[in-house]
Order: C-alpha cells, then sequence, then structure tokens
C-alpha cells in the first residue's frame, strides 16, 4: 500500500482525538484504500513516517499541528526520495503552516478534498545543524539522547522570546488555539529576561547583543498566527530571519504590535534579512525551538539553511 496516514490524536491539546474519527470517516470516502497509524508517545511520528518510507509509501499524510508535520516532514526530506508526496492534516494548537500553504484548518472537508485532488507544489524546506536533543522542559534537559542527524524544519526557528512563549503555554492549561499562545506571549512581554546571541549570513550581516528573539522563517506566521515574516517566499530557496533588540515591558508592547499586523519589519530595533545561510552562537548550550518543539545544542553554535525544493506538498 503506497498511501500511509500518522494520526497524533494528542495535537492541539485533544483536538486531535476529536478530530480523527471525522478524518478517518473523510479519508475513507475521498481517498479509498490506505494504511494508518497513531502516535502513542511524542516524538513517535518520526518512527511512523520511517516506518512508512521503508514500506514503500509514496504518499504520506501527517494529522495533527506544526509539530507533528514538522516532525513528518523530517522524515522525508531525510530519506532523499523524490518520489514521496507529503499531505498535511490540520488538527493543531496554532497551525501556522497551514497558512503558508494555504490549507484548511477549520474545515476538514475542504481540506480532505484538496488531498484527494492531489495538486502538488514543491517547497524548500530549512535544515538546523547542531548536536541537539529534545528539551521540552528545561529541567528535563538530561533526560533525551543527544542527536547528531540534521533536523529539518517546514516553517520556521526560533530563539528567545518564542521558547518562553511556548514554556508559558504548556503551563496555561485553560485555553486552546491562537488564543494560548496570545496569552502565554502577553504575559512574557513583562517576564522574560531576554537573550545574549550573535548571528550571522556569512556575509555582511551581523546581529549581537541582548535581544527579545530570533526567528529564521520559511514560513510566514508563527505562534497562532503572528505573520513574522510576511514577505516569505517558499520557493526562493532563501529563509528570512528577523532578529528584535530587547526592550522594556511597554516597548515590547509596541513591537508585539507591530509585528501582529505584519508592520516590524520597518521598527528601528528590527533586523531582517534574506539569505540561504545563518550561524546563531551563544555562550553556552542554547535552548531554540523547531516548529514549536524545543530542543537544546550541546554547544553553542547552531546553523541553519535552506534546502531548495526537498518536498513535494499537497496544496489545495
Amino acid at each position: 500500500m503506497d498511501r500511509f496516514v500518522i494520526f497524533n490524536p494528542a495535537a492541539g491539546r485533544g483536538a486531535g482525538a476529536r478530530r480523527l474519527p471525522i478524518y478517518r470517516e473523510l479519508l475513507d470516502r475521498h481517498l479509498g484504500t490506505y494504511r494508518w497509524a497513531s502516535t502513542t508517545a511524542p516524538g513517535e511520528e518520526a518512527a511512523l513516517a520511517e516506518a512508512a518510507l521503508a514500506d514503500g509509501a509514496r504518499l504520506v499524510v501527517a494529522v495533527g499541528g506544526d509539530g507533528t508535520w514538522s516532525q513528518v516532514a523530517d522524515r522525508v526530506a531525510s530519506s532523499g526520495r523524490s518520489d514521496v508526496d507529503l499531505g498535511l492534516l490540520a488538527a493543531g494548537t496554532g497551525n501556522d503552516f497551514a497558512r503558508s500553504l494555504g490549507i484548511s484548518y477549520d474545515d476538514p472537508e475542504r481540506a480532505v478534498a484538496a488531498l484527494a485532488a492531489g495538486r502538488t507544489r514543491r517547497i524548500d524546506v530549512g535544515r538546523v545543524d547542531a548536536e541537539w536533543r529534545r528539551c521540552p522542559k528545561p529541567e528535563a534537559a538530561g533526560a533525551e539522547p543527544w542527536r547528531t542527524a540534521p533536523r529539518h524544519f517546514l516553517n520556521h526557528v526560533g530563539f528567545g522570546f518564542d521558547v518562553a512563549v511556548i514554556d508559558a503555554a504548556r503551563r496555561l492549561r485553560f485555553l486552546k488555539g491562537g488564543s494560548l499562545y496570545r496569552a502565554a506571549a502577553l504575559q512574557q512581554l513583562f517576564l522574560y529576561r531576554g537573550l545574549h546571541l550573535r548571528a550571522s549570513d556569512g556575509t555582511d550581516w551581523n546581529v549581537e547583543g541582548r535581544r527579545l528573539l530570533l526567528t529564521i522563517s520559511n514560513g510566514r506566521v508563527f505562534g497562532g498566527g503572528l505573520p513574522i515574516a510576511p514577505d516569505a517566499d517558499l520557493e526562493d530557496g532563501l529563509l528570512d530571519a528577523c532578529a528584535i533588540a530587547d526592550a522594556s515591558p511597554l516597548g515590547r508592547a509596541r513591537l508585539f504590535g507591530l509585528a501582529v499586523k505584519g508592520r516590524h519589519l520597518g521598527a528601528g530595533e528590527v533586523c531582517h534579512r534574506r539569505q540561504r545561510t545563518f550561524t546563531v552562537l551563544h555562550d553556552g548550550p542554547l535552548r531554540y525551538e523547531v516548529d514549536g518543539e524545543v530542543l537544546q545544542s550541546r554547544s553553542g553554535q547552531v546553523r541553519v539553511r535552506a534546502v531548495p525544493g526537498a518536498l513535494s506538498v499537497i496544496v489545495p
């Protein structure tokens, strides 16, 4: 069987479990025969994707949020196979990459119909090179093994503020969806302490000092819909870096207000660059997030680069 569907019932704080029977019924109707599996533990998407690819799958569908999509996409991109299409169905919290691709995240029937139609688009992905391990909680950093394999991403890599927001969102158990990220971000505007780092594109773009955040994006939006890279192009072979200088809580609120409208790139505190490769340096091990999954580097150096045309994705 050349079609395999991976469900993450834990995505979106239960949205995945609620949508699983809906998507099963729609896939049965629109897609016909396929094999499927559900994750039972965090990070299992990657192993399921590897098994599907080893068994000859030519269509791998990820049902979940940005993290689920990212882990499956990483395995497809790492396989080097050009005959595999990636299908994406939304059941997450932010569903940010769906916005860049135009995939419906609030109408499952429309999304599955588009999947069955099979229109494909070849897009870039990003790649992170570092010795790394999963680090969802700062206090649990030593529980995971170190890995050396590159980690591919669909949407973005983030350093600083967005890691603090993810940590805060994990503790805000009474909210869901975009409101969860907005509430966590509002909280961290007052609590986050900033991050000292250096970033370079290897030419004349260099950033150093205390920053509110640094994002390196393939897609346009993050954090539940905030257009951090409003002009990002999934087919230009480049990534968009946005470094925002740290500021007082009032200054942070002003910058956040500009970013919500996609008007932050013209602010004096913002350094923006579009380039293929970036290097980020820190004085020691660094926590960063890849499509919403928090990782930790073993050293203070993380390299991020674009991989042009790496994936064939089904789009509306």
